[in-house]
């Protein structure tokens, strides 16, 4: 699902023109961008929580130079789904059927 879907959907189900809705939306995500990037989590109940992490200084291989590089230690955003969220995906996506063999 694109951003372009949810737009349409979400002007399907509310009657709300689209173009109202793209800016919604467009807002909601600058808020959650614009916050994270400041350091602050942003926490939305039974969605789930868009996170930033830390990851740590590490040690990298350029592999062309056969050399090795210092990664230093930089922050990432990440998104934690909420057990609600989590489990009712868990409940409801069922698992594609292996193919079958072909018999010769």
């Amino acid at each position: 699902m694109t951003k372009a879907d949810i737009v349409n959907e979400i002007s399907e189900k509310t009657g709300i023109e689209k173009m109202a809705v793209q800016a919604t939306v467009e807002a909601f995500m600058k808020t959650i961008r614009n916050s994270m990037v400041e350091g602050k989590n942003v926490y939305l109940r039974g969605f789930g929580t868009f996170v930033v992490k830390k990851r740590a200084e590490k040690i990298g291989r350029n592999i062309s130079k056969n050399t090795t590089v210092v990664i230093p230690a930089h922050y990432i955003p990440a998104f934690k789904a909420a057990k609600t969220f989590s489990d009712r995906v868990k409940r409801n996506v069922k698992t594609a059927e292996p193919m079958p063999k072909n018999i010769d």
